[in-house]
């Protein structure tokens, strides 16, 4: 049986180590492509997003005035000639042009087209030549007017041409990012469906693979059940030995418990009769205890008695002590009295 289990388990734990590696591949590799993608987007749509808002931020065209100098100087020409025809000063007649000149002018005319031929003829029709000036100052006034009003339309479609051209770089510029993310996007989407494949392939190897096993654990199992049930059968007489042998045991145990309370009653009758004689033995020891203090009383006041007494008996003999050397002054005093006395008798005694 053990070794049937230890083979199904390491089967088992074979098979799990080779699904948890070809996980942590397919993660790796999912992982990889989806982080190349994020950088894609985050590269070339963050550079959209700043392009967008940019060209809303740029300030609306303002038309310039025109240069004051220009006018100044047309005015200033304008009234000088007006001063001159005014002041009647007397025009220089020019002198008859020769045969080249006229074709010159012929020409230059032809060049300049019908506005040309129209304003010749204006002229010719006009008598006096202050009416011609004057119509020529007029239409010189006209004229100015004319291309100031072209200057300012050729200086806004020059700044309509620059904001175009910068459009036009920009949309180039995003037109090449785009290309570029739109081939990166190929190539990870070529990557991907290889990928793919061969993640199918490997799946499908894996299902064959694991059908495989499945069988043979089935039929290793099946193996296993027939050599178990083969082993019950065996093992029956032997249970019903191991039962007879558990019944007579089982009573053997319930005779033992018999014995076990009787002894433990027993034990406990012994018990109380020790619990009885502590009891005595607790009872004498508190008299002995009392007898003792009362002893040690009696022992303690004769104690103090007799202390007493010795500090009488020491004072007494204090006392007694100072009489001695009293009378022993008295009897030297006395002593020396009667040997003068003597001396004084036997000195009488001799006359």
């Amino acid at each position: 049986k053990q070794d049937d289990k230890d083979s199904s388990t390491t089967l088992q734990t074979t098979e799990d180590k080779a699904g948890v590696q070809s996980e942590q591949g397919v993660q790796d590799i999912s992982e990889e492509l989806n982080r190349q993608l994020e950088d894609i987007i985050n590269t070339y749509g963050s550079a959209t997003e700043k392009e967008g808002p940019a060209k809303t931020k740029e300030p609306p065209e303002n038309i310039e005035p025109l240069d004051n100098e220009d006018l100044d100087g047309d005015e200033v020409t304008e009234e000088t000639e007006r001063e001159h025809l005014s002041s009647g000063e007397p025009t220089t007649t020019k002198e008859p042009v020769s045969n080249k000149e006229q074709k010159l002018e012929k020409k230059i005319l032809k060049g300049l087209g019908k506005e040309a031929n129209v304003l010749m003829q204006n002229l010719n029709k006009l008598q006096t030549p202050e009416e011609k000036l004057d119509f020529l100052f007029k239409k010189y006034a006209e004229l100015l007017d004319e291309h100031r009003t072209e200057q300012k339309k050729l200086k806004l479609l020059q700044k309509k041409q620059v904001q175009i051209q910068k459009e036009k770089d920009q949309l180039q510029s995003e037109h090449s990012r785009a290309v570029l993310a739109r081939s990166k996007l190929e190539s990870l989407c070529r990557e991907l469906q290889r990928h793919n494949k061969t993640l199918k392939e490997e799946t499908l190897q894996r299902a064959r693979e694991e059908e495989e096993k499945r069988k043979e654990i089935t039929s290793h199992f099946q193996t296993t059940l027939t050599d178990i049930q083969a082993q019950i059968e065996q093992q029956s007489e032997r249970n019903m030995k191991l039962c007879q042998e558990n019944t007579e045991l089982a009573e053997k145990l319930k005779s033992i418990i018999d014995q076990y309370e009787l002894r433990e009653e027993h034990l406990d009758k012994i018990f109380k009769h020790r619990e009885l004689q502590q009891k005595l033995v607790d009872a004498k020891l508190e008299q002995a205890q009392e007898m003792m203090k009362e002893a040690e009383e009696r022992h303690k006041r004769e104690k103090e008695y007799l202390l007493n007494q010795a500090a009488e008996w020491k004072l007494q003999a204090k006392v007694l002590k100072e009489q001695e050397t009293v009378l022993q002054a008295q009897l030297t005093l006395y002593s020396g009295r009667f040997e003068e006395f003597q001396n004084t008798l036997t000195k009488s005694k001799e006359v």
